[in-house]
């Protein structure tokens, strides 16, 4: 009884699970269309999903040991390695097409997005197979990359400036006839065949919107015009093809080969690494040979760009190598600046040949580079670039007071000093923000010496009466005007008249020589200085600072006992005096 119980089970679970299989066999055209229909028919790809849901099933309820399960296997076996040995044909067919010359390999990558279920199907089904294709991929791509981008990057060395930065092309390095102030090379290739070693000109464009993601450069197209480029533009091009590509190509082996995380990355790293590995010994080789620290810190930030644009794409294929890459570059620019700190510390003025008292080429090599500097750092700010700025700043300087001292005059001095102080403040203020450091410390010294300037031309002409006031505010600030018998400077052989004479003599005098004392006041200032706007701005600082004197010596004779005085009476009334020296006051 039990025994036939069971029999009779066993059939009616065989027909149960033979209908829920509905063998491919009952029909011919799904099977016709899996053994004859080319792979790229959609009707092929149609029946190959259905295939695959039956070998599923029939693995499903094989576990179950259902009976049915040996009356379709051996079917569907067949059906699957001929499925299995025409989608590895197409597949390979595919990936060979890759290899040939000037092939767009896009287009065959994105014939295979299309068919990325046939992946899956020997993923699932002929894992041999599978990994057979993803060798061969890998094999070809990452060589078709690796050719592509030596081929790329040898190309576009040949179009570099033929003029570079030399290991002497230093801030504070003696200026010689062979170079102009800004380390330009005079009498050697034009302008398009060098670069300049410390003025950032057009270069910062590099990093501007649309040239950071504009085109790359095409090296044949360049050498037929005779175009020839600083290195960061180059490097910009060649990086910009590179972060293109692998972001084209982790998106492609994540969708077609259904990889995700650190086995998407392992997986980039076998088709990409060769190429990445050629860029960090093409870099690190051209790298310890550049003085070029305007090309390198542009470059640093070309990377810094590339790797925000590459987190917002959230593509993280290339993230090792952007910080490898930066390892590279860092350090070389900060060798870079600490040689030049290096060559102001020990630059000897006595040395520089002549000295006049207009901007020194060195100060102005410095305002250009610390300016160009300053502007690139801006967007990714770096408190090492700062603090080598700073460091370079009090080198200049102390370099800059060491060749005021060179001058005998105090007056040369101060001449040498606001023009060179004014013109790293104008260069400066050209590309820097005006809240940075740089641009406020020297806004303090240029405002403190042309103070002291001022002070000096007013001296001369209108010394005894700056004098005399000074001295009278001290003692009426003690209530001991009173003690104010003399004036003037003793000497051996004379004696100063007692004050009413004095301040006579100073009343007349004043009056009688204000209005060519400051014509010759103003023509000299306007000799001293390089600035015409500078210039006029000292010029009614001075004029200023005169009408506070004479204001200040009025209300000195204001006081008794000097109010008695006759000498009052012959004293210029101060408004018509302002109105006056409106006159002489420059305009611009």
């Amino acid at each position: 009884m039990i025994r036939w119980g069971t029999h009779g089970e066993d059939e009616k679970e065989t027909e149960v699970a033979a209908t829920s299989l509905s063998p491919p066999v009952t029909s011919l055209s799904p099977r016709s269309t899996i053994l004859e229909a080319p792979v790229t028919e959609p009707e092929f790809l149609e029946q190959l999903q259905e295939l695959n849901g039956k070998i599923n099933s029939v693995k499903e309820q094989a576990f179950r040991e259902t009976v049915a399960c040996a009356d379709v296997q051996h079917v569907l076996e067949k059906l699957k390695i001929k499925a299995v040995t025409k989608i590895r044909e197409f597949v390979l067919q595919k990936i060979y097409s890759f290899r040939k010359p000037m092939t767009n390999y896009q287009i065959p990558q994105n014939a295979l997005l299309k068919y990325r279920f046939f992946y899956q199907f020997l993923l699932g089904n002929e894992r041999t197979v599978a990994q057979e294709l993803r060798e061969q991929y890998v094999d070809t791509m990452s060589k078709i990359y690796l050719s592509y981008f030596k081929s790329y990057t040898s190309r576009l060395m040949k179009i570099q400036y033929e003029e570079v930065a030399e290991k002497d092309d230093l801030m504070g390095v003696e200026d010689t006839a062979k170079k102009d102030i800004l380390g330009m090379r005079i009498g050697e290739p034009s302008l398009k065949n060098r670069n300049t070693v410390f003025t950032l000109g057009n270069r910062g464009s590099v990093i501007g919107a649309a040239e950071l993601e504009g085109p790359i450069i095409v090296p044949h197209a360049a050498q037929k015009s005779d175009v020839r480029y600083p290195f960061e533009s180059l490097f910009r091009s060649q990086h910009y093809a590179l972060l293109d590509n692998s972001c084209r190509e982790y998106l492609f082996l994540c969708e077609f080969f259904m990889v995700t995380g650190p086995s998407a990355q392992d997986l980039f790293n076998a088709v990409m690494g060769k190429t990445l590995a050629m860029f960090l010994k093409h870099m690190e080789a051209y790298v310890c040979d550049c003085y070029d620290s305007i090309a390198i810190f542009l470059c640093i930030h070309i990377v810094l760009r590339f790797k925000a644009i590459m987190a917002k794409r959230n593509i993280p294929a290339v993230d090792k190598y952007w910080d490898t890459l930066l390892e590279i570059l860092w350090p070389r620019f900060e060798h870079i600046l600490e040689l030049n700190i290096q060559s102001i510390q020990s630059t000897d003025p006595q040395k520089l040949g002549f000295l006049d008292t207009r901007p020194h080429y060195i100060t102005r090599r410095y305002a250009e580079f610390s300016s160009a500097i300053v502007s690139i750092n801006q967007t990714f700010p770096n408190e090492k670039t700062h603090a080598l700025l700073g460091q370079l700043q009090v080198e200049v300087e102390n370099f800059v007071l060491r060749v005021a001292a060179e001058f005998s005059s105090r007056k040369e001095q101060l001449i040498f000093l606001i023009n060179n102080y004014d013109m790293m403040l104008g260069v400066l203020m050209e590309r820097a923000v005006e809240e940075s450091k740089e641009v406020e410390g020297f806004q303090q010294l240029l405002s403190a010496r042309t103070q002291e300037f001022i002070e000096e031309i007013l001296s001369p002409p209108f010394g005894g009466m700056i004098a005399f006031v000074k001295e009278a505010e001290a003692l009426l600030e003690k209530g001991q005007l009173e003690r104010l018998p003399w004036g003037g400077v003793l000497t051996f052989f004379s004696t100063p008249p007692p004050f009413p004479a004095r301040v006579t003599q100073l009343a007349r005098g004043f009056s009688s020589t204000w209005k060519a004392s400051v014509e010759s006041l103003s023509q000299d200032v306007m000799r001293s200085f390089s600035n015409f706007k500078n210039g006029t701005g000292i010029i009614q600082g001075a004029l200023t600072q005169l009408i506070q004197y004479y204001h200040r010596f009025h209300k000195v004779l204001a006081q008794p006992p000097l109010r008695s005085l006759p000498a009052r009476a012959e004293l210029i009334n101060i408004h018509h005096l302002m109105v006056e020296l409106k006159k002489h006051k420059p305009n611009f």
